[in-house]
């Protein structure tokens, strides 16, 4: 594969993988995000079961305890994952009592039972919680219980059920679950290494979860997650992430922290429903949800967090998928890069002996967002001055950016550039087009008399990121400052008509209203003529349950004379005809579809740039480029090439037309979307172009390793033999041979070169030549035993 630096410059790109790293490897591939369902576990083998825990050891999933619907066990079963295959796994000495409700970790060559509920359901006798701890060694099957003192006090957990449990340093940490008659939500840990066995009861602070009992655990990044659970009334569908390393770092009690993104805007999926009995698993920097009991539902979505952008997404799965059924108490644990669940309990009380196969994705995440961001930070190219307010205060962007996201902006930008060009015509100084490539040329300027300086700057972050966080300069959410700062952007969004922008500030605006500043909100609403926001100030103030203290508070004896007299009268006869409310979904588009229509004819007239590609010009824009690729960034800023010209290649070699588009695509949009033959022209783009990560990189491998058929392996083959890549070349050709019926039908065989076709006749007689050694091999052995 050709791979070359750029002239004279480094990279640090901090990729998980290097170009060098990533090889094309042949072979039976499984689609990402796709369901499989696996071979059910027989029943003389182990029972249906709910309740139950799994652990993954080497490439096997163990299946420990749990109930059958009329009794608890203490079986051990083992699923293969290569063999695909059931078996009872291999015990000696004396196991758990049968229970449910347990917790099992992995800890070295070991797994380890915690606790859970055990006795007689059946005959509803001898049922207690329990604080014992089994450890059973994989390597000679022995089971073993391990028994607890701190000198001469016995100090433990209280025996509980429905727990969290987790290994990290060394040590078993067990959190929260049910000791029979009340939630609970301290934490123990106890150390699996050296001599000594006593438990240590872990002081905690900062936001701990309420009591909780039937919630999963995960481990990632130094940290416990918890998520959702049974809480009784205090039941959330909130994120909890428990830091183990703040003990060690600072000396201080370990602490909790509620993963809170309601205060940033964004136009994300909510997180899940709220929930128990469900499942959580970390891979990569993600977590996993999947199934439990959702408000007396069963759903099966697969629910995503990304742990670097702290956003929830539903994972689509594949077409072919085998999409588990909605259950609840059922279990998960990762082998490689694919999740298995076994069991639990499905629809009318049924126990589920099913074991289902999810195949992760391990992309390196999206950076588009993150690099536009730091373009907007560095205030690097900026191209145009906006003239913010009475006093004119000066905030530098990109018209590439502004332009692509507002027709409003767009237009002003315009009008800017006209008068622009027009003085320099009348002036006769300077060539406007000669300018226009020159480091010192004058910034366009576009007046915002009305708008304010700050609501300004958040409205140009959310161009360039798609989102907003008004709190980074404030703590408070709610606070007046804040609420007041949103309402000013969202007079921008209106008036910039940016559609999604302004449902985000009202989403924002009708959850952050409350008691305490619903009066400030009217009336700079009633100021600002902000008929909608005024609307819903109104409603609150006037219902029931709010009207009494808000006109009790002294706020109210502040506010202008015609709205408290218009609060009182809406008190007295509510209105008839109240304004329509914005749809709940988002409407508008998204940073993604805007700069593929500026990609694709918006931007046309914006272009600042002529990338030449095989004597082919193809016009770009400066800003866009050196925002996604650190080869333009320093080209930019160290200096100009002439004529605004930039010749196109790949190290040594020039990508075809289609997959440097291809490549225009994924720079301003992200988009990884290609037939395999392009994934060949770029695989080491992104090592060239020096890109944040080598997700590109990636996708184009997975493209070649799952695509390559005899319709497209002429194309294929092509490319390879332009690039040199002889793996790839040699690939094409085997699959040339082997259906060289099909293949030599194809139109585009007609337009192979003379080369090429001489390539394959020599592979087909190769391969004429093996077949024909091994039919006289078989020959002379056939003759020989006749002898």
């Amino acid at each position: 594969m050709a791979i070359a630096r750029p002239p004279g410059m480094e990279f640090d790109h901090n990729w998980p993988e290097s170009a060098e790293c990533l090889t094309l490897d042949f072979g039976p591939f499984e689609t990402v995000h796709r369901w499989r369902r696996m071979p059910e576990c027989d029943e003389f083998v182990g029972a249906r079961r709910s309740k139950h825990t799994v652990v993954a050891y080497k490439d096997a999933i163990y299946v420990f305890g749990g109930d059958n619907g009329k009794h608890m066990l203490n079986d051990l079963l083992r699923f293969d994952v290569k063999d695909k295959s059931w078996g009872r796994a291999f015990t000696t000495g004396c196991p758990p009592a049968p229970r449910y409700h347990h917790s099992s970790v992995v800890h070295e060559n070991s797994m380890f039972v915690f606790g859970g509920y055990t006795g007689d359901i059946h005959s509803n006798s001898n049922l207690t919680n329990k604080n014992d701890l089994f450890e059973y060694k994989f390597t000679t099957g022995l089971w073993s219980e391990w028994r607890f003192f701190d000198g001469n006090v016995r100090r433990m957990p209280v025996p509980r059920s429905a727990h969290g449990a987790a290994v990290y340093d060394g040590k078993l940490w067990i959190f929260a679950g049910y000791n029979g008659n009340a939630r609970l939500n301290d934490m123990w840990t106890f150390s699996l290494l050296g001599d000594s066995k006593s438990w240590e009861e872990v002081p905690q602070r900062g936001d701990c979860p309420p009591t909780c009992c039937n919630f999963p655990v995960a481990v990632a990044r130094d940290s416990m997650f918890v998520f959702s659970g049974q809480s009784g009334a205090k039941i959330t569908n909130s994120l909890f992430q428990f830091h183990f390393k703040e003990k060690y770092v600072t000396n201080l009690n370990c602490s909790w922290t509620r993963i809170s993104t309601d205060h940033i805007l964004r136009g994300a999926p909510p997180p899940p429903t709220r929930r128990y009995g469900h499942t959580m698993v970390a891979f990569d920097r993600h977590l996993y949800v999947f199934g439990g009991a959702a408000d007396s539902t069963l759903p099966n979505d697969l629910h995503c967090f990304d742990l670097d952008s702290q956003l929830w997404s539903i994972i689509q799965p594949s077409p072919d998928s085998e999409v588990p059924s909605g259950r609840l108490f059922h279990a998960a644990a990762v082998i490689g890069d694919a999740m298995y669940i076994f069991g639990g309990t499905v629809d009318n009380n049924v126990r589920s002996g099913e074991m289902f196969r999810f195949q992760f994705s391990c992309y390196p995440k999206c950076t588009l967002h993150e690099d536009f961001g730091k373009l907007l930070e560095s205030r690097q190219f900026c191209d145009v001055e906006f003239l913010v307010g009475e006093e004119e205060h000066k905030i530098p962007a990109h018209v590439g950016f502004v332009a692509a996201r507002s027709h409003w902006l767009r237009n002003k930008v315009r009008q800017a550039r006209d008068r622009h060009r027009e003085m320099l015509e009348q002036t006769a100084v300077y060539d406007y087009h000669q300018m226009s490539g020159k480091q010192n040329t004058p910034l366009l300027q576009v007046r915002l008399k009305d708008a304010v300086p700050e609501a300004f700057e958040l409205v140009l972050t959310y161009i360039y990121t798609d989102r907003i966080d008004p709190t980074k300069k404030s703590r408070d959410p709610l606070s007046n400052k804040i609420v007041l700062l949103m309402m000013d952007v969202y007079r921008l969004a209106v008036q910039f008509h940016m559609m999604r922008l302004e449902q985000l500030c009202v989403q924002y605006l009708e959850s952050a209203v409350n008691h305490r500043n619903v009066l400030v909100a009217l009336q700079n609403a009633s100021d600002l003529k902000l008929d909608f926001i005024k609307e819903f100030c109104l409603k609150f103030i006037v219902k029931e349950s709010n009207y009494n203290q808000i006109v009790m508070s002294k706020e109210f004896e502040t506010i202008a004379q015609p709205l408290m007299v218009e609060i009182i009268r809406r008190r007295q006869v509510p209105a008839v005809r109240p304004l329509t409310e914005p749809q709940c979904d988002l409407a508008g588009t998204t940073l993604e579809q805007d700069m593929e229509a500026f990609l694709k004819g918006t931007g046309t007239e914006f272009c600042d740039i002529t990338l030449m590609l095989d004597d082919q010009p193809i016009p770009a824009h400066k800003a866009v480029l050196a925002a996604r690729c650190s080869y333009f960034e320093a080209m930019f800023r160290s200096f100009m090439p002439e004529n605004n010209t930039v010749t196109i290649a790949i190290g040594e070699m020039i990508p075809s037309m289609q997959s440097f588009h291809t490549l225009l695509r994924y720079i301003y949009y992200g988009d990884v979307t290609m037939p395999p033959e392009d994934s060949l022209y770029l695989f080491s783009a992104p090592y060239f172009y020096g890109f944040t990560n080598n997700r590109l990189q990636a996708f184009c491998k997975q493209n070649l390793e799952m695509n390559v058929t005899f319709e497209n392996v002429i194309q294929i083959l092509e490319a390879a033999d332009r690039i040199q890549a002889f793996d790839m070349k040699k690939h094409a050709l085997n699959l040339v041979v082997h259906h060289f019926s099909k293949v030599a039908r194809l139109p585009r065989i007609r337009s192979l070169s003379r080369e090429l076709l001489i390539d394959i006749l020599e592979a087909l007689a190769d391969d004429m030549s093996e077949s024909k050694l091994c039919q006289d091999m078989s020959s002379a052995s056939l003759c020989g035993d006749s002898v």
